[in-house]
């Protein structure tokens, strides 16, 4: 299991972004903040939710030097079903962890063979700083990932319900 503190697992996997497949690693993102949204299941409505929510972070991510990647345990062409269908376009690229090897790396496949919904703030250096699992059906809030983001660069303490000023 990843643990916050410890360095994350590298990954290299197939994405949807935008319309077009390409190759993500976790290496591409040397040097900036890595939000790595894990959600179970593609074509679902708390999915769906958060990824267009997700995908209106993308100013507020590029302001704090960060990207949010999101990744299932599904393949690419469910994935470009789902966009051309229900989803839309967002630019967040969606990654195909197909049987999970990944998502077992970080400990959050589930025995269904699909993961958590599970955030990570990966640092510039490659190091988890912060981890949050929900159950199935909670959607995560975007104000929260933004907070704890800003919180771990402020580079200081950050009380209860500290926010940014």
């Amino acid at each position: 299991m990843t643990q916050v503190r410890s360095a994350a697992p590298s990954f290299s996997l197939p994405a949807l972004v935008g319309t077009e497949v390409k190759t993500i690693s976790l290496s591409d993102y040397a040097g900036k903040w890595v939000v790595l949204a894990y959600y179970p299941k593609d074509q679902t409505a708390v999915c769906q939710s958060e990824l267009q929510q997700f995908s209106t972070l993308d100013g507020d991510l590029t302001a704090r030097n960060a990207v949010l990647l999101g990744a299932s345990t599904q393949g690419l062409e469910t994935k470009k079903e789902w966009v051309a269908s229900e989803l839309g376009e967002i630019n967040v690229p969606l990654m195909a962890d197909e049987g999970g090897a990944v998502a077992s790396q970080y400990g959050i496949l589930l025995d269904l063979g699909i993961s958590l919904r599970s955030t990570f703030i990966i640092d510039p250096e490659g190091i988890v700083r912060w981890r949050c699992d929900h159950d199935l059906p909670i959607g995560r809030s975007s104000d929260e990932i933004l907070r704890v983001l800003d919180a771990l660069q402020s580079g200081g303490a950050c009380l209860v319900n500290w926010h940014k000023e």
